[in-house]
């Protein structure tokens, strides 16, 4: 399981600004998480909090934040299914 407390990895640059695209255009993305959950969500926003990366994402109404890191992939029609990787 993944927990907030383990050492935050930075995800691939190429990956965030897929991320960041995502969120400029309000897209409902497809996400696999690292854990195992699958969700579709609205890619609302990106934000750094104590040295930590994350996606603000809305599901039903509700918000959701998601550290980038335990993104597994995520997919759009306009962008494909892109498998999250670390930064170099």
């Amino acid at each position: 399981m993944l927990t907030k407390d383990e050492a935050y990895r930075p995800i691939n640059c190429d990956d965030y600004d897929n991320l960041e695209l995502a969120c400029q255009n309000n897209w409902l993305l497809t996400l696999a998480l690292k854990d195992g959950e699958q969700l579709k969500a609205k890619a609302v926003d990106m934000f750094l909090s104590k040295k930590v990366e994350y996606l603000s994402i809305e599901i039903a109404g509700e918000e959701r934040n998601l550290r980038l890191d335990h993104i597994a992939s995520f997919s759009h029609p306009d962008l494909g299914t892109v498998v999250v990787s670390e930064s170099d």
